[in-house]
């Protein structure tokens, strides 16, 4: 990319400090494909600054206006959803079909469900004599993850434009090159200069100047529960909002009166999809101890027949996961389950056959699993579903609630009021019944260590902006 050198800083493409570079890796294939600038404290310094210089002006922008600006926004978004999808499978292994028909229009879909938001919503209400007005809480920090990029970059994006907010991103440094694409889709769409900034670079020498950050108003980050405490850390000395979405350990609970065959078909299916590198996946599958062997069985077959492979071949549904160092994690963890007790139903430790290059994993199933395992109660982030049994409704609600994440979960049964019911006692931010997809009008994010805040539509949108009382504001009618 010929920005890829370069932060994006006052509406500019600008040269970096320092001569660093980071290494882009294609996971697929192992091979370094490109380098980005490596920022550091003054980049950072430099991008608040024009953040913050842009406040005044455009936080005095009109609802119409940034109604006008999200139309065009989208508009030139569409004419580069191509390039975001071929970025999205070099840097981090999406499937094709999967870059070009969910990662890039999450990030459309984020602009539109905002600016929805935007045009139905009122920022100014009379209470008798008192106005009482939400105004953009000021110069915002995004940090970003790298499984669902466009995802995360539009929910934070979106909802900052449309209140009046200036902003500075740090894109995750290993899968950077979809927010290059991002600033060019900004700045061609008009956004005024220092309303948006990019600096890309590690957690270390960027993420840490910019959380604590004396001129940034408000942290908005997605990552690992561990990276998380960090920023809110570096954020107290300021006393910052922070709005964080965490790590996730999502149970799926499985009723004893569903066809077993096709609930568990499915949900292994989905469980891949994005080869398990999602926060809010069902990762934890609980199943009635009288269901359990055909359970397993489907689980098997169902991971067996998953197409794993080149994400840029046609009908392939698992690529591979984003780097070494995940490939790594996620081998010592299967390893662990079956040091610790639980059977491997299939895949395991290694690639799949006939892939000896590239950071593939086996879609993994085990069983027998107890949620004291490590598998059970940490993150693998990766094709890997762990399956505990229950002997009645109120142990699996016990178990799906004994974890210290609380982002999402799962309920099937036959009898919809019963499961809304047992969705209704877990202790999650969110919950899908029966199968049913997201919401992006509908607010997301969790519970305990799963983070705090929602985004996403009104929401997320409502996030971004300070509440204030103007006293004796309202005229008496005469």
């Amino acid at each position: 990319m010929d920005n890829a050198g370069k932060f994006y800083i006052n509406g500019e493409w600008v040269n970096p400090i320092s001569t660093d570079t980071i290494a882009v890796v294609n996971p697929a294939t192992e091979e370094v494909f490109t380098n980005i600038a490596a920022g550091n404290s003054e980049d950072v310094d430099a991008a608040v600054a024009a953040a913050k210089a842009a406040f005044p002006s455009f936080s005095q922008t009109s609802k119409e206006e940034r109604v006008a600006l999200l139309e065009k926004v989208i508009e030139v978004y569409k004419t580069r959803m191509g390039d975001i999808a071929a970025a999205v499978t070099s840097e981090m292994g999406a499937p094709s079909g999967l870059a070009n028909g969910a990662q890039a229009p999450a990030g459309l879909g984020h602009v539109m469900a905002t600016l929805k938001a935007l045009k139905n919503h009122e920022f100014e209400e009379v209470m008798g004599t008192t106005t009482v007005v939400q105004e953009p809480v000021g110069v915002c920090a995004f940090i970003t993850p790298w499984n669902w990029p466009l995802n995360q970059i539009m929910t934070k994006v979106a909802p900052a434009l449309a209140t009046g907010c200036t902003m500075v991103l740090k894109p995750s440094e290993v899968a950077p090159l979809n927010a290059l694409i991002v600033a060019e889709v900004l700045h061609d769409a008009g956004v005024p200069a220092g309303v948006f900034n990019l600096v890309n670079g590690n957690g270390l020498d960027v993420g840490v100047p910019l959380t604590s950050h004396t001129d940034v108003d408000m942290v908005s980050f997605t990552g690992s529960t561990r990276a998380g405490v960090s920023v809110a850390e570096n954020a107290a000395p300021t006393v910052k909002r922070v709005t964080q979405e965490l790590g996730g350990k999502s149970a799926n609970v499985i009723l004893d009166d569903v066809d077993v065959a096709a609930v568990v078909g499915r949900d292994m299916f989905g469980m891949c999809m994005n080869t398990g590198q999602s926060c809010n996946a069902g990762s934890r599958m609980l199943v009635p101890n009288a269901m359990m062997d055909e359970a397993i069985a489907v689980a098997k077959a169902t991971a067996e027949s998953i197409p794993v492979g080149d994400p840029t071949a046609e009908g392939i549904a698992v690529g591979p996961v984003v780097s070494e160092a995940q490939f790594l994690k996620i081998q010592a963890l299967i390893q662990k389950g079956i040091d610790e007790g639980a059977t491997l139903v299939t895949g395991g430790v290694g690639r799949p056959d006939g892939l000896d290059k590239g950071f593939f994993v086996k879609p993994t199933v085990f069983a027998n699993v107890t949620n004291d395992m490590t598998i059970a109660r940490e993150e693998i982030f990766g094709p890997v579903i762990t399956i505990l049994g229950y002997g009645s409704e109120e142990e699996a609600i016990e178990i799906a609630n004994d974890t210290e994440y609380g982002l999402s979960g799962y309920v099937s049964s036959a009898d919809h009021d019963r499961a809304v019911s047992v969705a209704r006692q877990l202790r999650t931010g969110m919950v899908h019944v029966n199968g049913a997809g997201g919401d992006i009008n509908a607010p997301f994010g969790g519970y305990k260590r799963s983070g705090n805040g929602r985004e996403w539509g009104l929401h997320g949108m409502l996030e971004f902006v300070e509440t204030k009382s103007i006293f004796g504001g309202t005229p008496k009618a005469e």
